[in-house]
């Protein structure tokens, strides 16, 4: 929507304000002020909202006008689909409403003039779990990929689906890899005899035994620094998240690639897996698409069986896996569900690179 479809001359002000920061913030950030100017459109002219803040940009952050504003976002009252209207928003997209909020403000007051923003909790990241719980994961994956086919509430894991899982698994124990790490890797990035895996690490996050050294340089909370470090940016400011990377910046370069050992266990699944793989990629036209590590099962809106997977699909995957795992395992004894988020189980993991790349 552009800034001449909506109806209050203050909101066109602000689309256009937005229109503008194009090439300033990056894409995602664009939408999400895209969406907040939507935001500002569906809650104008409510009774909860004052008359004036139909007028101008500048009057739309005000106090009065921000206080009703983010109470009815809160409660879901300014959704963008009416059908999702009145589910309260999670804690995650208040965050990011309210960063849109300070940059924004930023833009259209005049430069001395503040206002009062909402403040959000900065919600701690989900429990971690234990090593012996890491070994149930292995151990139960190991006999999940030895079962026949598995099907309950609509949830199909063929053959397939488990070596793929197993091997993703296995690497994530090993590793410590990110969905997006995982998702970039080739067939490149494994040692001959699958003894090793690399990693490629974003250059702006950092290892966790360095997160103390990155806070204290940022002069913020390790929590703060933990979660620009692992890519949640939602849960910070944008002044925070600038801090925490300019200090990144400061510290040794991270090496672009790190190689991990694979225990034994692990060569066996990855070896499986690839097995399965070189039957799906086999008739894709494209070389190029051939190389991918990991790669989809089953035809999709991204292409046919063997293209390689996204970040999203492996983070499906894994959280379809698991769920068939904690159901099977239901009523075992000592056993515990397991998280579905591949995050908790990433940052339960002590991973350890080596010294030096395997030998080509």
């Amino acid at each position: 929507m552009t800034s001449k479809q909506y109806s209050a001359p203050s909101v066109r002000q602000l689309s256009a304000v937005v229109d503008s920061m194009a090439g300033q913030v990056s894409e995602g950030r664009l939408r999400q002020l895209q969406m907040v100017v939507g935001m500002f459109d569906r809650a104008v002219g409510r009774d909860e909202m004052p008359g004036r803040a139909s007028r101008t940009v500048q009057q739309l952050f005000t106090w009065a006008a921000l206080r009703p504003f983010w109470d009815l976002a809160v409660a879901g009252q300014l959704r963008h689909w009416e059908k999702d209207t009145g589910k309260p928003l999670p804690e995650w997209t208040q965050r990011i409403v309210r960063d849109c909020l300070k940059i924004l403000a930023r833009e259209v007051l005049p430069p001395g003039k503040t206002v009062k923003l909402p403040s959000v909790a900065n919600p701690e990241p989900k429990a971690t779990v234990g090593g012996r719980s890491l070994d149930a994961l292995y151990r139960g994956m190991v006999d999940l990929a030895g079962r026949g086919p598995l099907e309950r509430d609509g949830t199909t894991l063929s053959y397939e689906d488990r070596a793929r899982l197993l091997a993703i698994v296995a690497v994530m124990l090993d590793a410590a890899p990110r969905s997006g790490e995982l998702a970039a890797q080739s067939l490149s990035d494994l040692a001959a005899g699958e003894t090793a895996v690399a990693v490629r690490r974003h250059q702006q996050k950092a290892p966790p035994n360095r997160v103390d050294e990155v806070a204290a340089l940022a002069e913020v909370g390790t929590e703060a620094a933990r979660s620009v470090l692992g890519g949640w940016v939602e849960r910070v400011s944008e002044e925070t998240r600038q801090r925490v990377l300019a200090a990144v910046a400061e510290l040794e370069p991270l090496p672009e690639v790190e190689w991990y050992p694979l225990r034994e266990g692990s060569q066996v699944a990855v070896r499986r897996w690839l097995r399965v793989r070189q039957g799906l990629v086999e008739s894709l036209p494209l070389e190029g698409a051939k190389t991918a590590l990991w790669v989809s099962l089953v035809p999709s809106k991204v292409g046919p069986p063997g293209v390689p997977l996204r970040a999203q699909g492996i983070r499906q995957a894994y959280a379809r896996g698991i769920t068939a795992l904690n159901w099977v395992m239901a009523g075992e004894y000592g056993w515990e569900p397991l998280p579905t988020t591949m995050e908790q189980i990433r940052r339960s993991v002590d991973a350890v690179p080596l010294k030096e790349a395997p030998a080509a």
